[in-house]
């Protein structure tokens, strides 16, 4: 066993599915954040247990072929970034081994070959979505950025080089109203304090931008002063706040009010056009997300006869592009307001083949299963990162759709899942990693399950 403090060289022979180099000193094995396979580097011992230990990476001594020199100058301290210390490709072939290893660990499947990951032509300033948290320093100035790694200190990151360039002019922008009004950040600790986070948005297809304010708050003060303002900014077409009186980390309340301009920003995915709120699913990488939506859409094989399910459907952004080529699509998600964008999408596109249903997915389709007799030709699920619920898989299973088409964000959950489905009677025909977060260890994953007939 190793003590804390202790000095150590390593050589980094793998790394954990969160970005961390793995590396043995005489077999007591070492977890170390920003090393990458290959390194040999010198660290010191910050945790250690009886087995294994953690330790910080003090200096790389001969460098691994993979690394490369981050771009950002936080990316090491910073929460936002695990890999950019790692060359894109060998990022792409980290994510392939990844949703590989979750495969035959969680779900015990063998044969099946990941095929590379669908990677991005630049992996940078991708993200339409960013959520500031805001606080003070040690010297007392208001901060916006981003939570370093497994805590709550903010490093200021005005300027992030995976968003747009137009998110450091709106922090300008509400830092100065913060300052100039005396509007005080929130404090966890306490509980008290006014601006929480600052929510902005950027829709690639028209330009506009929305900008969001959490708030511990009922009402915004000098909210005219932080308008005025915000309307200088080049893009600028909805200005809000969020109502968030919780004391707890889950960043978004219900409660959305409208201080200037659209309540919406309209984005497009190919020929379809979405209306986008704060409080709306939609996912965060538009170039991406148009090859994810285009391979559910092939995966899915529709001929214009089917009935589809779309399950956690958002404001429906898969459903519409699915309803194009589909005889009817039926989306459920649990979200109201996101619901009614997706009605409001519909509407905005022309496309009358779609029902929307707010409810939980494993409610409500167990409920139309067994007493509307609704059944499936094609189910697609596209969950939150603890997959689906037991029982909205038995009834995936009971209703005996030819196809199901698993879009995931977390392949570990997604091997669980489709082990249950497989022993129901499916079998994996097509795995497709993307990648939809560079930079970062999260995979998109599109799965495509074929009904066994027996």
């Amino acid at each position: 066993m190793m003590e804390k403090n202790q000095p150590a060289t390593v050589t980094i022979e793998d790394m954990t599915e969160n970005g961390e180099g793995i590396g043995k000193v005489d077999g007591y094995t070492l977890f170390i954040k920003d090393a990458v396979i290959g390194d040999v580097a010198e660290v010191k011992i910050t945790r250690a247990k009886k087995t294994y230990g953690y330790a910080r990476l003090m200096k790389v001594l001969t460098p691994s072929p993979d690394r490369v020199e981050p771009l950002c100058p936080v990316a090491g301290p910073c929460g936002g970034c695990q890999l950019q210390a790692m060359s894109y490709e060998s990022q792409l072939r980290f994510k392939q081994k990844k949703v590989q290893d979750h495969l035959e660990r969680i779900g015990g499947f063998r044969g099946i070959e990941v095929p590379p990951v669908l990677g991005m032509e630049r992996p940078f300033a991708y993200r339409n979505k960013a959520q500031y948290p805001v606080g003070r320093n040690k010297d007392g100035e208001i901060v916006m950025g981003f939570y370093a790694g497994r805590t709550h200190t903010i490093i200021p990151v005005e300027r992030c080089l995976l968003g747009q360039q137009v998110n450091e002019q709106v922090l300008a922008v509400v830092k100065d109203w913060m300052v100039r009004c005396k509007i005080e950040p929130y404090e966890e600790e306490t509980g008290r304090g006014m601006v929480r986070h600052v929510l902005i948005r950027v829709a690639k297809a028209t330009g506009q931008v929305m900008v969001c304010l959490v708030v511990n708050a009922k009402k915004l003060p000098d909210a005219a002063v932080l308008v005025e303002g915000l309307m200088s900014v080049p893009g600028v077409a909805s200005v809000s706040y969020n109502v968030n009186r919780e004391r707890s980390n889950v960043i978004l309340g219900r409660e959305v009010v409208t201080l200037w301009g659209e309540e919406y920003i309209v984005d497009a995915i190919g020929e379809v056009e979405y209306e986008i709120s704060p409080l709306s699913f939609y996912q965060v990488n538009p170039e991406q997300t148009e090859r994810l939506y285009g391979t559910a859409l092939e995966f899915a094989g529709l001929t214009g006869d089917e009935v589809v399910w779309d399950l956690y459907c958002g404001i429906g952004t898969i459903s519409l592009f699915l309803a194009k080529k589909a005889k009817m699509v039926y989306g459920v998600e649990i979200v109201p307001q996101a619901i009614e964008n997706a009605k409001s999408n519909a509407e905005r596109n022309g496309i009358r083949n779609v029902e929307f249903f707010v409810g939980k997915a494993e409610d409500v389709l167990p409920e139309m299963y067994e007493k509307e007799n609704m059944h499936a030709d094609v189910i697609v699920v596209d969950p939150p990162r603890k997959g689906c619920e037991g029982v909205l898989l038995e009834t995936m299973v009971r209703m005996k759709p030819e196809k199901i088409v698993y879009v995931s964000c977390d392949s570990a959950t997604l091997a669980r899942d489709l082990r249950v489905l497989c022993d129901g009677g499916y079998e994996v025909r097509k795995v497709q990693p993307v990648d939809m977060f560079g930079m970062t260890v999260h995979v998109e994953t599109i799965v495509l399950l074929q009904r066994q007939h027996t």
